[in-house]
C-alpha cells in the first residue's frame, strides 16, 4: 500500500515543497532514496523506536522511502514526522479519516514519540498556503511561530501518537489563530533601551539622528568608555517603525537561522546584532556546505554593530563590500545558488590607536611611531568609502553623567526621522530599489543634492584646507540632504553642508598626524 504526504525543504529564506511517499511490500530493508543527507537517513531509527514506545510496530518488511524531487539535496530531522505516519498508513496500522496529502506535515522524532521545534517554519507555512493545502501539522512549540501565516490551519501536536489520532479523527485539535496585525501593533516599538538614559554625548546623538534619518552607515571613533557601544544599541529605537512586510521578512531569516526560539512569533522591533570581531567569513555573511543566513542577514531591516573594527579579520570585512551596496548576498554553490536579503545599516567603532587615548583630551597617548596611521590602515579605503558619517566620540565629564537633566526620549528623535523617511519616500516613488539618501547613486546626487554658489566656495574650502579626499565629496552632500530633510527644508543650506563636513574625520590627510 502506498502512503503519501507533504513535507518541505529551505532553501536560502524560501520552502520548496517536497512529496513524501511510502511503501510496504514483500522482502527485507528500509530504503530511504531521494538524495538526504546522513540526518534524514538516521531517521530510521529514530522512527522504530518512536513506532514501538507508543505501540506500534515498525514492519519486517521492504519499506521504501521517497523524498521527490530526488535531485533536490535533502537535510535536517524534520522529516521523521511525516516518514512516520506514512509508515503507519501504509502498514495499515493508521486508518486516517482526514487525507495526509490535504496537510503539509514537519517535525523531529525523540525516541519517546514526543516531537522536537524545528528551523525554517515560517517559510514552510507560507509556501503552504500559496501551494493551497488545507493545513500544517507541526511540534507545537513551533506553532505561535506558523501561525503568523492566516488562511492556514496550524495543528500542533505533542507526540506523534497526537498526529497519528488527529489523522484518524480520534482527536480534535483546533488550529492555532494569531491575530497578526493586532500583535504587530503591541509589539512595535517595544525596546528595552532609549536615547534618554544617555546623559551628555548630544553631538553623537545628533550623528545618530542624521544616520536613521538617512540610512547612513557610521564610524564611531574615540578611546574606551566614551560611550560608543551603548549608543549603538539604542540606534534601533529611533529608526522608523517596521512594516508588517518586513517584519515578516525578519522573521523569516531568524526562522531559517533557527534563532527564534521556541513559543516565537512575529518580530515586531528591529534587529539589532553585534558580533564579536574573531568572527569567521562565512558566519559574518553567510554560506556553509549548506547555506545559511550570516549576521549581514539577520541585520536585515535592523543594525549590524560591529564594535572594534580594527580587529576584525581584513577577509571578513572585505566580504561585506558588495553586500552593502547591493543589499544582498549571494551564495553560488557548484549544483545551485541562494540567495540572502541584507539591508542593514552598518555601525562601526573603533579607538583611535591600539592604546586608545590618541587625541584624548585628558590622558596620553603612548603609542609610537607611525603606529596610529599602521592601526587606522587596518581599514580599507573601499569599506570606508561606504561609511557617510566619521564621528569623533569623546569621554563624557563627571558633571555631565551627574546633571540630573532630562535627555531626549528615543520616541521624540523617532517622530523627527519618520517625517524626513516621509520626504525621502515621496522623493524617490519613482525610482526602484531606493528608499533614502544613503541608496542614491553618484549619478542623482547631482540631481538631488544641488547647492548654490556659497555652498559650493564652503566645500571647495572644506576640502582643500582640510585635505579631504574626493570620495567624501559624494558623501557630504548626501548627508547635507539628511539634514536638510531633518530641518524640513527643500533647498541645501550653508549650515546643513557646514554640519556634514564635520562629519569626515578619518577623510583629513592629517588626523592620525
Amino acid at each position: 500500500m502506498l502512503a503519501k504526504t507533504f513535507g518541505a525543504a529551505v532553501y536560502g529564506v524560501n520552502a520548496t515543497l517536497i512529496t513524501i511517499e511510502v511503501t510496504v511490500s514483500q522482502g527485507l530493508h528500509f530504503f530511504l532514496v531521494g538524495l538526504p543527507d546522513s540526518a534524514v537517513k538516521e531517521s530510521e531509527q529514530r522512527v522504530e523506536a518512536s513506532l514501538k514506545h507508543l505501540g506500534y510496530r515498525m514492519p519486517r518488511q521492504k519499506i521504501v522511502v521517497n523524498l521527490a524531487p530526488a535531485d533536490i539535496r535533502k537535510e535536517g530531522s524534520a522529516y521523521d514526522l511525516p516518514i512516520g505516519l506514512c509508515v503507519l498508513q501504509s502498514s495499515e496500522q493508521l486508518s486516517p479519516q482526514r487525507n495526509l496529502a490535504d496537510y503539509v506535515i514537519m517535525g523531529e522524532l525523540s525516541l519517546d514519540g514526543r516531537l522536537r521545534p524545528i528551523k525554517g517554519v515560517l517559510p514552510i507555512a507560507i509556501e503552504a498556503r500559496k501551494q493551497g493545502f488545507k493545513g500544517f501539522v507541526l511540534p507545537a512549540e513551533n506553532a505561535q511561530e506558523a501561525s503568523i501565516v492566516n488562511n492556514l490551519d496550524i495543528i500542533g501536536v505533542e507526540t506523534l501518537q497526537d498526529a497519528a489520532e488527529f489523522f484518524e479523527g480520534k482527536k480534535d485539535i483546533e488550529p492555532l489563530v494569531t491575530d497578526t496585525r493586532d500583535l504587530f501593533q503591541h509589539q512595535i516599538n517595544a525596546y528595552e533601551v532609549d536615547f534618554s538614559h544617555v546623559q551628555g554625548q548630544e553631538n553623537i546623538k545628533r550623528a545618530m539622528e542624521i544616520a536613521a534619518a538617512g540610512g547612513h552607515n557610521v564610524i564611531m571613533i574615540g578611546p574606551p568608555g566614551a560611550g560608543k557601544t551603548m549608543l549603538a544599541k539604542r540606534l534601533p529605537s529611533i529608526l522608523p517603525p517596521l512594516t508588517l512586510q518586513e517584519a515578516l521578512e525578519t522573521t523569516k531569516i531568524h526562522s531559517v537561522a533557527g534563532k527564534l526560539g521556541t513559543r516565537a512569533t512575529l518580530i515586531a522591533t528591529r534587529p539589532y546584532r553585534a558580533p564579536h570581531h574573531t568572527i569567521s567569513d562565512a558566519a559574518l555573511v553567510g554560506g556553509g556546505g549548506f547555506p545559511q543566513p550570516g549576521e549581514i542577514s539577520l541585520a536585515h531591516n535592523g543594525v549590524l554593530f560591529l564594535d572594534e573594527l580594527p580587529e576584525f579579520k581584513r577577509s571578513a570585512l572585505e566580504v561585506m563590500r558588495q553586500p552593502l551596496e547591493d543589499r544582498k548576498v549571494s551564495i553560488s554553490r557548484a549544483r545551485w545558488a541562494v540567495e540572502f536579503p541584507a539591508s542593514f545599516m552598518l555601525i562601526a567603532s573603533m579607538n583611535p590607536c591600539p592604546c586608545g587615548y590618541y587625541n584624548h583630551p585628558e590622558k596620553e597617548c603612548v603609542c609610537g611611531p607611525g603606529v596610529v596611521q599602521k592601526y587606522l590602515a587596518k581599514i580599507s579605503g573601499p569599506l570606508l568609502d561606504r561609511i557617510d558619517l566619521h564621528v569623533e566620540v569623546t569621554p563624557v565629564s563627571f558633571d555631565q553623567m551627574t546633571a540630573n537633566r532630562p535627555a531626549e526620549t528615543s520616541e521624540a528623535i523617532r517622530e523627527r526621522v519618520i517625517r524626513a523617511r516621509a520626504q525621502q519616500t515621496a522623493r524617490f516613488a519613482d525610482q526602484s530599489g531606493i528608499y533614502s539618501n544613503a541608496m542614491m547613486p553618484s549619478q542623482m546626487v547631482k540631481e538631488v543634492c544641488q547647492i548654490n554658489d556659497a555652498g559650493r566656495a564652503l566645500l571647495k574650502t572644506a576640502m582643500e584646507r582640510l585635505g579631504l579626499s574626493a570620495r567624501a565629496y559624494d558623501r557630504i552632500l548626501k548627508v547635507s540632504r539628511t539634514i536638510a530633510d531633518l530641518a524640513g527644508t527643500d533647498d541645501i543650506r550653508i549650515e546643513h553642508l557646514a554640519e556634514a563636513i564635520q562629519y569626515r574625520s578619518l577623510d583629513r590627510e592629517n588626523w592620525a598626524g
